[in-house]
């Protein structure tokens, strides 16, 4: 098992005021890191900006891992997807040059134009059509696709897993986010046993949680789709329970990389730096 971070961790460190792109790769590896995985913000998203970055992190020692990009095969480009296959076609382009092995895009956030025809299972057939086809891409050039349970419309376990089998291709699986059934109001740990065997990769992420029926706390906090509250926090500090869900992935088989995708208020430096050593100390006692 390996561990690793996203860029979107460090949030206003990836200006160039403060680290920027390549400052926080040196803090990954720094760190202990073995990894590290890119989103679309804060570096040039094209293929000789991916260039520069590989070679950077070729520079330090820590290993690029995955390429996370926006999506939307329904609203978004032309009504027949063809455009967002495209531009998603482009990216996994970027993903080459990276030097990344695994792209993760996301679906859809569903429609809200009209009052009908408008379920996961409406959609699914379409989804799948136009994912089918960016994977099959992907393929050719040995980089797999993923689907991650995030975006509300496609975030609970079931639908992601029904989504996967509807695309049905070896070469697309799931980043399986441990917090983010918590925005579906799921059972994160019970989430996490139904996508473990559909799991590319992983983020460890962490919430404090406070019921719906209370006040709402303020700043900071954000309402899940049934109107609880969520507040990102650092691994091990908040009520995902994390440890447990590490149990789960590693019991299934998966030995690929965890990566801490850090969303709390504390300076985010220290959340990373934190974090990394709860998931360092869980991951060595899910193993033995």
């Amino acid at each position: 098992m390996k561990t690793c971070v996203s860029s979107y961790s460090y949030g206003g460190y990836n200006s160039d005021e403060k680290l920027g792109i390549y400052g926080i790769i040196e803090h990954a590896k720094k760190t202990g890191f073995d990894g590290i995985e890119f989103v679309e913000g804060g570096w040039q998203n094209d293929p000789d900006g991916a260039k520069k970055i590989r070679e950077h992190c070729e520079k330090v020692g820590i290993t690029p891992v995955a390429f996370l990009v926006g999506a939307d095969f329904i609203n978004w480009g032309s009504e027949d997807g063809k455009e967002e296959i495209a531009r998603i076609k482009g990216l996994i382009d970027t993903a080459e040059a990276l030097g990344v092995k695994m792209l993760r895009h996301d679906v859809t956030g569903g429609v809200r134009s009209r009052k009908y025809g408008i379920g996961y299972d409406d959609l699914l057939p379409t989804l799948a059509e136009r994912i089918r086809e960016v994977t099959e891409y992907a393929a050719e050039k040995g980089i797999r696709t993923m689907t991650e349970n995030h975006g509300f419309f496609s975030q609970d376990a079931n639908r992601v897993e029904k989504l996967i089998n509807a695309v049905g291709h070896p070469n697309f699986g799931a980043l399986i986010d441990m917090g983010n059934f918590l925005c579906a109001d799921e059972n994160p740990n019970v989430s996490v046993g139904i996508m473990a065997p559909y799991a590319f990769h992983v983020h460890a992420k962490d919430f404090f949680i406070k019921d719906g029926l209370e006040p709402n706390p303020g700043d900071g906090w954000f309402m899940s789709r049934a109107g609880n509250y969520l507040r990102g926090a650092i691994i091990g500090h908040g009520n995902a329970r994390v440890a447990q869900s590490i149990r789960t992935i590693v019991r299934s088989g998966y030995d690929g990389y965890i990566t801490i995708e850090f969303e709390g208020m504390e300076d985010n430096l220290a959340g990373i730096e934190i974090g990394y050593k709860n998931l360092k100390r869980f991951i060595e006692m899910a193993q033995n």
